[in-house]
């Protein structure tokens, strides 16, 4: 039986199932996306979307979506499902009988006597995407007729009928193909058997509307083109496979590896199997350069935080993966060297090395191989932050950072509206600056063990004695019984966020455990929900806590009150070390809410973010390497204080 399923009466309420999304990807970083019901939602949904060399390695959407109707008896059954403005038409969801998430997802249509399924599989290591269509009951022959819908365009864009477009295409073995621009790759609909006939009825189809952008304020509306439709009789116990792939193929053998393909996927029999299934999607393996997608469908892949933050997730506690760890920070430094080194408006990014290569170490790591490699690039770094050496961060005398840029945010809140940040934080900002201790202690204890050089030695421990000394004086406020969120020339910013969360990580911390545990308690009783820890405090004028609105009002609900999952990794983390085996039950309690969610939102897959309100419902990217990650790193920890009792 599939893990995920969903009934009837749920497929044929478009209020439910169209906020419900399949997400597929694959190493090449092609992807699938769309509604359970296969109806187009979003810019971003499409039934095949690769990256194209010539673009930059931008994701561009080839083939929108395939209609698929049946002809019994000279009447057609229309099973697919557009949106053109507020109407559906054709209504083909009216006829789904049934869905399953896994191994692939599977959609069972019923027409009177008719029984028929689509299952679609992405390749995983080709730009390709296979469907196959089985007539599962039938009273007579019947014909299936597929439309496809073609876009070729940058999945963020939307295009419309154009003379541009070269509009015919030509035979390949078993098909067609069509390539509408300059600088695409062909777009190649073949199938398995040569039964298939094409019948050339070229039109756009206008208007069609993207009802989650048209909600949230965007341009909603394109064109789409419609070469004509493949047709194919079939009876009962029939199946063909469809295969839409930018190289033309071989179509003999195309049902073998369907069901080649199918079988290696991994079952799915606890939660634990779908964040691992999950984690894999958000690798790419393009060219054989392994890189980590911040999230799909519109997040970018190789970005410095994402990738740091999430790389110990995805691949030491999904499958003990040390040798892709390796291959993709290798890869992140090689790209990064400008923000690592000289310039970057993250200007806490490149200091979260220091604890992911600790994690690496308390995964299994030899430590000292592991500062021999990457020791230099940690303290190449710490002198990145010297005075004079970046434009938007320096230390100050004090021996803390300090981070201005006019006009910038420069943290991890770095939403815009009208070209202004909501949150600039421009001064000492909280976490930065614990990041920072963090950096220096690690790059002091690994030199003094395993290197030689005693000047950065003395150097560093000397700035890491300042650090030390005037963390808690400066953010700490007595009154207030917690840490500042940043300090700028005005004073201390006093709202409630989570930032201070990571003043309190590691065994050596830059405040008093009186402190750390007065700090801890603020979060617990206004920033911890059953779907991660709020970004703003309730308490606060400025807290939203809904996501939802104009693009206006999501901005200032991104960092002002809804929650992020991501967070709850250094929390659960602090939590332990500070309560001990005592926080056990509500670390579980915890996550089982992320769980009971795999039906919303991406199916099977993890949010970016949620309400900071209850019912906490799911937003943001629908498949999160943050978000994956965290409860990957999570489990681990649970599962570990659940062996010790």
């Amino acid at each position: 039986m599939a893990f995920l399923k969903f009934n009837k009466s749920e497929l044929v309420n478009l209020s439910y199932s169209l906020k419900r999304e399949i997400i597929n990807a694959n190493k090449t970083g092609a992807y699938c996306n769309t509604s359970i019901v296969t109806c187009n939602t979003r810019r971003y949904h499409g039934l095949l979307a690769v990256p194209i060399d010539k673009f930059g390695g931008r994701t561009h959407l080839l083939l929108s979506s395939m209609d698929e109707s049946i002809v019994l008896n000279g009447k057609q059954f229309n099973l697919g499902i557009h949106c053109y403005g507020d109407i559906y038409e054709p209504r083909g969801h009216k006829y789904i009988i049934d869905f399953e998430a896994d191994p692939a997802p599977k959609v069972v249509y019923k027409v009177g006597g008719t029984m028929f399924a689509k299952t679609i599989l992405l390749v995983p290591d080709a730009d390709q995407v296979l469907i196959r269509y089985e007539m599962l009951a039938a009273p007579a022959k019947e014909k299936l007729l597929l439309t496809p819908f073609l876009a070729f365009r940058d999945i963020h864009a939307l295009t419309e009928e154009n003379t541009s477009a070269r509009k015919e295409g030509w035979e390949v073995a078993n098909g067609m193909a069509w390539n509408l621009y300059d600088g695409f790759p062909d777009l190649n609909l073949q199938f398995n058997t040569k039964e298939v006939k094409f019948v050339d009825t070229p039109c756009w189809y206008k208007g069609i509307t993207y009802s989650d952008e048209y909600r949230r304020g965007f341009d909603c509306r394109e064109d789409l083109y419609v070469p004509g439709h493949f047709e194919v009789e079939m009876s009962e116990g029939d199946s063909i496979v469809f295969s839409a792939s930018v190289s033309e193929i071989k179509p003999v053998g195309l049902k073998r590896h369907f069901d080649s393909v199918l079988s290696k996927i991994p079952p799915v029999t606890s939660y634990h199997d779908q964040l691992v299934r999950r984690s894999d999607i958000l690798i790419r393996n393009r060219g054989g350069r392994k890189q980590i997608t911040a999230g799909f469908s519109w997040m970018q892949t190789g970005l410095l935080r994402e990738t740091l933050m999430a790389l110990p997730g995805l691949t030491l506690y999904s499958t003990g993966d040390k040798a892709s760890f390796e291959e993709i920070l290798d890869n992140l430094i090689a790209d990064e060297q400008e923000r690592l080194f000289h310039k970057t408006t993250q200007v806490e990014a490149p200091l979260r090395l220091a604890n992911v290569l600790r994690q690496y170490v308390e995964f299994g790591a030899n430590e000292k191989a592991v500062w021999k490699k990457y020791g230099q690039t940690v303290k190449g770094i710490l002198q990145s932050y010297l005075p004079g050496r970046r434009s938007e961060v320096s230390m100050q005398p004090n021996g803390l950072l300090w981070a201005q840029l006019e006009g910038w945010a420069l943290s991890w809140m770095n939403a815009y509206i009208d070209g202004r940040p909501v949150t600039e934080r421009a001064g000492y900002q909280v976490e930065t600056n614990a990041m920072w201790y963090q950096s220096i202690l690690y790059a002091v204890e690994m030199e003094r063990k395993y290197g030689t050089d005693g000047e950065f030695v003395a150097f560093w421990s000397r700035i890491l004695g300042l650090v030390k000394e005037n963390f808690q004086a400066v953010f700490w406020n007595q009154r207030a019984g917690y840490l500042a969120d940043y300090v700028d020339n005005y004073g201390q910013h006093l709202e409630v966020r989570p930032n201070m969360l990571y003043a309190l990580l590691g065994d050596d911390i830059p405040v008093e455990p009186e402190v750390a545990k007065a700090v801890l308690q603020v979060i617990d009783n206004e920033l911890v929900t059953r779907r991660g820890i709020r970004t703003l405090s309730p308490r606060d004028i400025n807290y939203k806590g809904v996501y939802e609105g104009s693009q206006r009002e999501r901005d200032l609900a991104y960092h002002g009150g809804s929650t992020r999952v991501y967070l709850l990794a250094p929390y659960v983390d602090v939590s332990f070390k500070m309560k001990g085996p005592s926080f056990l039950k509500k670390a579980q309690w915890l996550v089982e809410g992320f769980y009971e969610d795999m039906n919303k939102h991406g199916v099977g897959a993890f949010s970016e973010l949620y309400d900071g309100d209850p019912p906490h419902e799911p937003h943001g990217a629908i498949s999160s390497a943050l978000s994956t990650s965290a409860l990957l790193k999570v489990d681990s920890i649970i599962a570990k204080y659940e062996e010790e009792l």
